[in-house]
């Protein structure tokens, strides 16, 4: 019984801080894609070993505002939920690349193409979990 008790005080205590890490978040309904960018394809679809270098790339660019499992920290969006997720690969690399300045978003141009696609795939395995 004990044991039970403990279990649902932690359970409640984890999923509490997890609402609570991007409860301040609210989707911008103004920043889309435009049609042209978010149909574009990911080439590295079908690559899954491309992941782990977008996992590297996360954690160093990505993490201080989105969290290590993207479950986004101050105002950052929680890059799990089925808003993000339901966005194509094109949609959310233009995002990464041009950033929401006006939310704090900052542009990752800088970022070789390659390595962008990158990061779109690990987001992918962040919606899975």
């Amino acid at each position: 019984m004990k044991t039970a008790r403990l279990t649902a005080i932690i359970l409640l205590s984890a999923t509490l801080c997890l609402l609570a890490e991007s409860a301040g978040y609210q989707q911008d309904p103004n920043w889309k894609a435009p049609a042209e960018a978010a149909a574009k394809r990911n080439p590295l679809a079908g690559k899954p070993q491309a992941a782990a270098g977008g996992k590297k790339l996360f954690q160093r660019e990505c993490a201080q505002c989105h969290g290590d499992e993207g479950s986004g920290l101050k105002k950052a969006a929680d890059l799990q939920l089925p808003m993000v997720q339901a966005q194509s690969d094109g949609a959310l690399f233009w995002k990464i690349t041009n950033g929401n300045p006006d939310r704090g978003m900052p542009s990752f141009s800088k970022l070789p193409e390659n390595r962008r696609w990158q990061i779109v795939m690990h987001m992918r395995e962040l919606g899975a979990n």
